[in-house]
């Protein structure tokens, strides 16, 4: 098992790892740390699209990666006009923003020599004919 984990990227690790912390983040701040209501709110149903997004981020599927990281700036949004809350949301935000920004920059960086060798092939293909 162990194997396997030492063979991924480690880029792909910290992004798949960000969008976990961040999911059991939204669901505890939204459902007890300190919901926007006293019993919990709907809000904590902002993480189910990470749930999407986990299984091809391990895998290390393109297409997931790719829509993933327009998905994390919604987060990262979130977070930066939530942190100008006080008390615990100021830190729960602050960690959001961190998360989030984190799998974002993860997923560029591995997405980044993907890119530009789709751009070679295209014009090695654009050449050819």
């Amino acid at each position: 098992m162990y194997k396997k984990i030492l063979e991924k990227n480690p880029y792909q690790l910290i992004a798949t790892a960000a969008f976990v912390d961040l999911f059991i983040l939204c669901v505890c701040w939204e459902w007890f740390i300190s919901p926007l209501r006293p019993d919990g709110s709907w809000l904590i149903l902002k993480g189910v699209p990470l749930l999407f997004a986990i299984p091809g981020l391990w895998k290390g599927k393109i297409y997931t990666m790719q829509w993933a990281s327009m998905l994390i700036l919604l987060y990262v949004t979130e977070g930066l006009v939530r942190i100008t809350e006080t008390g615990a949301n100021f830190w729960l935000a602050l960690l959001e923003t961190l998360l989030a920004t984190t799998a974002f920059i993860c997923l560029l960086i591995y997405l980044k020599p993907i890119k530009a060798q789709a751009k070679s092939l295209a014009k090695q293909r654009a050449h050819s004919e």
